[in-house]
């Protein structure tokens, strides 16, 4: 009697499945999620769905059009925060859902980062829409509205790529971090490092983003005031 294994029946299955679009940017998500945005290329991505890699091509362009696929995918999961009425809870409401999103998938931030055009794509544009919309209601004019917009998503996704990275905080994953920087500045002349550092770690991740946030919407609050 041939006993199957589970993972020779769920192969099976995989290749049973048509080989759509929607499954190789799924697929591709996965791999970036798990490791890294180097880890997408179209054999790995292949060999993932159960199929030649040339395969891929008879539904997407080239690792490119994945890509865009990627980040459209991934913004599709974006929660619109709903109106409380005030502009400015809304926009801290939408900063921290954004910070949750990329939070979800780090490599998004790369490739957002390293885009040289416009991002493209309806889920983005919603977001994006809905982010516009609370700062227009702050009663800012379109202008100022888009430079507001910039200075927000540059800050969520800055903020965001250093909490992967070099960013300390009083948790679990930048403690061990924190100890070993603070024996290494000892003796070494850097006054306000030292007297400064303590507080680095002294808030959670989360009370620093919002710090800064607060920081952002009153001064954007400072402008549509003054203006």
């Amino acid at each position: 009697m041939n006993v199957r294994t589970k993972t020779e029946v769920s192969e099976d299955t995989r290749q049973r499945e048509p080989l759509t679009r929607d499954r190789i940017i799924e697929t591709a998500l996965r791999v970036m999620d798990a490791e890294g945005l180097d880890a997408v290329t179209m054999r790995r991505i292949g060999r993932e769905l159960g199929v030649e890699a040339m395969s891929l091509y008879n539904h997407v362009e080239d690792k490119d059009d994945i890509l865009e696929g990627v980040t459209e995918r991934a913004m599709n999961e974006f929660e619109f925060p709903s109106s409380t009425g005030d502009w400015a809870d809304d926009a801290r409401a939408m900063a921290r859902e954004w910070r949750r999103l990329l939070g979800l998938h780090p490599s998004v931030c790369q490739l957002l980062a390293e885009r040289h055009k416009p991002l493209d794509g309806l889920a983005t544009f919603r977001a994006m829409d809905s982010a516009l919309g609370v700062l227009r209601r702050a009663g800012m004019s379109a202008r100022d509205a888009a430079q507001a917009f910039n200075a927000l998503g540059g800050y969520i996704l800055g903020f965001v790529m250093m909490e992967q990275g070099l960013m300390l905080g009083n948790d679990d994953d930048h403690a061990r971090e924190h100890d070993l920087a603070i024996d290494a500045l000892q003796g070494s002349g850097l006054v306000n490092v030292m007297e400064c550092f303590p507080y680095f770690a002294d808030c959670t991740t989360d009370q620093q983003f919002d710090f800064g946030l607060d920081l952002l919407i009153r001064g954007i609050r400072a402008g549509v005031d003054g203006s």
